[in-house]
């Protein structure tokens, strides 16, 4: 019985199925950008009730989401292949009227000594809020301002990283402007369930689900406040609620991070004050301990970078002072473990090392803090301390561990205008999701038209790329032995290929 669901599950057309919610998801933009508020409300219908959506939003919690072996209150980490099925048509009979379960409340320490409280659905309310996300979010894209950069499809922290650059780089004067840096206190924790319900872009039976899902979240001493933080659909609910912050004064926004530019004549209290009052028709307020007017010569910190200009006008970017020492504590705690040797070391250290130089890659990284020398040397004097290693491996090792990724300052292009992947300019999006690559990632995409050497389709959406070795040795790097594929294309080779190794020879 088994076999018979992991088989069902893994031979679904998952490229019809994508192209299928894509489609619809296009049609959605597409009439709200024309005024056709009752199409597009017949359509966000129509996508609740989609195989296609129900399938791939189960897929999505359950296979693809960094966050997948999170339980819920209901104890869950993980369902097999049956339960999948079982969530899919759950989806279909109840999506439109669905009840939503507790949340499990896992504490988080912040740097300030307090703790913020991550609130976890269960894996099945995770699924209906992805499918939820798939009507919502299409709808809601063709409204978000073009300087909101925080959690949305095609938009990333570099994108407001290179917005930042374009402003206080010395053509436009930066070296005498000055920056509010704004804190928006307990924002998910204190947003309007009313402010987020009113600007809504869906039908009511969706409108119903989602009240009750902010319902599920509350604390009990603010009942109509709240939006809970680890909820699939959380961040686009926020983007909702706070967006038109933007137009107030020049700036950035990425979620409830923001940064404000101000010119020399411009009169920072009058410019607070109005913030403060479109925060408060959502019973928000500034946190009056964070937020600060800094000048751009002093520096300030903004999604892990540090950002000042320099006295000779220059825009200049690194990692944060504490960016850093998150990622050296993160690397001594693998390096000094006792649990598992240097060649294990090495590949638990590999991505760690890789995700954080690409995360920077547009900074300046020349410093000996920056480039990770003196960890790079102390992994390797540790690697070589261990019995069956010698010197040359553990050279090897160190290489491994620390994988090179180049950085260019401030060469990000930007994201154009209010442009979003529904827009229907697939070679646009392709291309731009192809240059978030660099080194063989990126060879490896052009030669092939930017497009999944599996499932032929173009990379638009947020699925991560990743490189398949076709031989099967993943030491072998050559270029005519790698294909670059989505994530789900990936898992779907492996599986192929073991079902053709379980098949009687001859």
């Amino acid at each position: 019985m088994s076999n018979r669901y992991s088989e069902l599950w893994k031979t679904q057309p998952w490229k019809k199925l994508r192209q299928s919610v894509f489609r619809l998801q296009r049609r959605i933009y597409k009439a709200i950008q024309a005024g056709d508020t009752k199409k597009a409300r017949s359509l966000q219908k129509l996508m609740m009730k989609s195989r296609s959506a129900q399938l791939l939003a189960v897929r999505q919690v359950t296979q693809l989401n960094q966050g997948k072996r999170t339980a819920g209150i209901d104890g869950k980490e993980s369902l097999n292949y049956r339960e999948r099925m079982e969530l899919v048509e759950a989806l279909n009979q109840y999506g439109t009227n669905w009840k939503h379960n507790g949340l499990r409340e896992i504490p988080i320490p912040k740097k300030n000594g307090k703790i913020r409280m991550l609130k976890i659905p269960t894996i099945a309310d995770r699924a209906w809020q992805c499918l939820v996300k798939y009507a919502l979010e299409p709808a809601h894209e063709t409204t978000f301002h073009a300087r909101s950069y925080g959690f949305r499809t095609g938009r990333g922290a570099h994108d407001a990283q290179r917005y930042i650059y374009n402003n206080l780089r010395s053509f436009c004067n930066g070296k005498t402007k000055r920056v509010i840096e704004l804190d928006i206190k307990k924002c998910f924790d204190r947003i309007s369930h009313s402010s987020i319900m009113n600007r809504l872009n869906a039908p009511n039976n969706l409108k119903q689900g989602i009240f009750r899902c902010l319902k599920a979240g509350i604390h009990p001493e603010f009942l109509e406040q709240g939006t809970p933080q680890g909820g699939v659909v959380s961040p686009l609910l926020a983007n909702i609620a706070l967006d038109g912050i933007e137009e107030i004064h020049p700036s950035v926004r990425y979620a409830d991070d923001m940064v404000v530019f101000l010119k020399p004549k411009d009169d920072a209290g009058k410019i607070l004050r109005k913030i403060e009052q479109f925060l408060k028709e959502r019973s928000l307020e500034i946190s009056q301990e964070k937020t600060k007017v800094t000048k751009t010569t002093d520096g300030f910190n903004f999604l892990g970078w540090h950002m000042r200009v320099k006295q000779n006008g220059k825009f200049h970017c690194t990692p944060s002072a504490e960016n850093y020492r998150n990622i050296r504590e993160k690397i001594k705690n693998v390096v000094n473990s006792s649990n598992y040797g240097a060649k294990v070391k090495s590949k638990k250290l590999a991505p760690i090392v890789r995700g954080w130089r690409n995360y920077h890659k547009w900074c300046d990284m020349s410093s000996s803090r920056d480039s990770l020398w003196f960890l790079d040397k102390t992994a390797g004097r540790k690697f070589k301390k261990e019995k069956k290693i010698d010197k040359h491996q553990a050279v090897e090792l160190c290489k491994k561990a620390f994988p090179k990724v180049g950085y260019k300052q401030n060469k990000h292009v930007m994201v154009k205008g209010t442009k979003s992947p529904y827009d229907g300019d697939i070679v646009y999006w392709s291309k731009r999701n192809s240059k978030l690559y660099n080194n063989i990632t990126a060879k490896t995409l052009d030669k092939q038209n930017h497009s999944c050497g599996y499932c032929n389709l173009k990379f638009i959406d947020e699925e991560r790329v990743h490189l398949h070795h076709i031989d099967g040795n993943h030491n072998n790097w050559k270029e005519d032995n790698l294909m670059a594929v989505h994530q789900s294309c990936h898992q779907q080779i492996h599986w192929s290929t073991s079902q053709d190794d379980c098949k009687p020879k001859g």
